[in-house]
């Protein structure tokens, strides 16, 4: 059952202390809304800040009057992000965490698929009638019985190829979780999980009102709790996620209109411009890794990147950099980054010169894979819905244990299930599919993005299905940007990569 809790939130340093020492007024109210009151006044009042918060803390009705007038009637909304929420959020489906986690500028800890074994717990959508929750239950329960085979079958089979691993606890659980993490391909979208959201109030009033109008309800429901966790201690800071609210205190309404039609006239627009439009014959060849497909990008990405990194430091406008970075050729170029990069450790960020060259990719990926891309929430990611028409991800080792086509047969009834529910549920049908099925995502990303991907998940630790991905994505930017992207690649083979020959 979905649960949110409120497990922290920012506090003003005074009120910490009183409450350690039991001092604290009984008409005193710990909320973090001082400090975005406190911190609001600051441009415009001439005592210091620690005297503008003590002001806040004794009067939290004008502190949130002042809230309410800065953020909301001025426009001021930056304000709120002085404010930091944390919610402990239970009982979510991972179909749903996708919708969540769509927000970029937020922080997600979820519950692994690959350390945690799942007893079957899962998400029954509201949307269905009994005939079809009858249906979906029967296919959940097909994939958890599927699930706890591959498991103990791949867990055996791990054990035997790696002796060596089970000579300490670390070892016993490594080998563990290589098993989970390919068992779980047979998990659905529906299955429960938990994770610590954090984000602050000003990006949370905007995940709360995305996803108020979202087309699931279990997504609405989410969005209602995180709204009832938040005004219980900010709610001068989200009166934008309550229109009853907003309209008392402004006279007005608030229009959710967009929000609320805006991405379901996008899909009826997209619909219509490509009805009766057959598949292109012949199309341009566009360079290609793996699943993924190198569409669009930088003319000149590693002149963009040189003329940047010239730019920078020179004082000379950006046409003469351009001319020089072209002048120097390729080595040159390769030169000049490796010399730039020389202190750089596998820990550093490039420069941010290096995100004057970006790429548009389209990737056909699993839903496991994807739960772990997206987490890379700087680049811009916009995904096709789920099609059973693209197939499945089949892990080698689910191949070699023998459960390739049980997995298949599995995924293929699931395909049908989703067939049935679509037609009068085409968002909730999503529920009954596996994390082996697959969807297509257009991804943007610059060459700094490039290489922090590269860092995490090309690095020996990262799973195998979105190392593989991030190893393609990595390997195309190289192709393009030879010079500028030398140097992306995992954390594990960074140094030898920067020590050419």
């Amino acid at each position: 059952m979905l649960q949110v809790i409120l497990a922290g939130h920012t506090l003003d340093r005074e009120l910490v202390r009183a409450l350690r020492a039991g001092e604290l007024p009984a008409e005193a109210e710990p909320t973090p809304e001082t400090i975005s009151a406190a911190y609001a006044r600051i441009s415009r009042a001439p005592e210091p800040v620690p005297e503008l918060r003590a002001q806040a803390r004794r009067d939290v009705a004008a502190a949130r009057r002042s809230n309410r007038t800065i953020v909301f009637r001025m426009g001021h909304h930056s304000v709120a992000e002085h404010v930091l929420l944390n919610f402990d959020v239970l009982g979510v489906s991972r179909l749903a965490l996708e919708a969540l986690e769509d927000a970029r500028l937020c922080s997600y800890t979820e519950k692994s698929q690959r350390y945690v074994t799942f007893g079957g717990e899962h998400v029954v959508p509201e949307e269905f009638d009994a005939a079809e929750r009858e249906r979906f239950e029967r296919a959940v329960g097909e994939q958890m019985a599927f699930y706890r085979k591959a498991f103990e079958r791949l867990h055996e089979w791990q054990r035997r190829r790696h002796p060596e691993q089970l000579r300490t606890k670390l070892g016993q659980e490594t080998v563990e979780g290589w098993a989970k993490e390919d068992a779980r391909y047979a998990l659905g979208l529906a299955t429960e999980t938990q994770l610590g959201f954090s984000g602050n109030a000003r990006n949370v009033e905007h995940v709360i009102r995305k996803l108020r109008h979202h087309p699931l309800a279990e997504v609405r429901g989410l969005s209602r709790a995180l709204f009832d966790a938040a005004a219980e201690v900010a709610p001068s800071l989200i009166i934008l996620s309550d229109p009853e609210r907003f309209r008392e205190a402004f006279g007005r309404e608030v229009s959710d209109a967009f929000l609320r039609r805006g991405r379901e006239t996008i899909e009826r627009l997209g619909r219509e411009a490509m009805a009766g439009v057959p598949a292109a014959a012949g199309t341009q060849e566009c360079p290609r890794d793996g699943d993924v497909t190198l569409l669009d990008g930088t003319p000149e990405p590693d002149v963009a990147v040189a003329a940047a990194l010239l730019h920078g430091a020179s004082g000379r406008p950006w046409s003469d950099c351009r001319q020089r970075a072209r002048a120097l050729g390729e080595a040159g170029r390769s030169a000049l980054v490796r010399e730039a990069l020389a202190e750089l450790s596998e820990f550093d960020a490039v420069p941010r010169e290096f995100e004057h060259a970006w790429f548009t990719m389209e990737v056909v990926l699993s839903a496991a894979c994807y739960g772990q891309l997206k987490r890379h929430r700087m680049m811009t990611f916009t995904p096709q819905a789920y099609d059973p028409g693209l197939g499945i991800t089949v892990p080698e080792a689910v191949a070699e244990v023998g459960l390739e086509g049980e997995l298949r047969g599995l995924a293929d009834r699931a395909a049908d299930a989703w067939a049935g529910l679509a037609s009068r549920h085409p968002r909730a049908a999503d529920y009954v599919l596996l994390n082996a099925h697959r969807r297509r995502v257009l991804v943007t990303l610059n060459l700094r993005e490039v290489y922090h991907v590269a860092r995490l998940r090309m690095d020996r630790h990262a799973q195998w299905d979105i190392r593989r991905v991030a190893g393609s994505i990595a390997a195309l930017a190289r192709r393009a940007a030879p010079a500028a992207a030398a140097l992306a690649c995992g954390k594990d083979e960074y140094a030898a990569r920067r020590t050419p020959g």
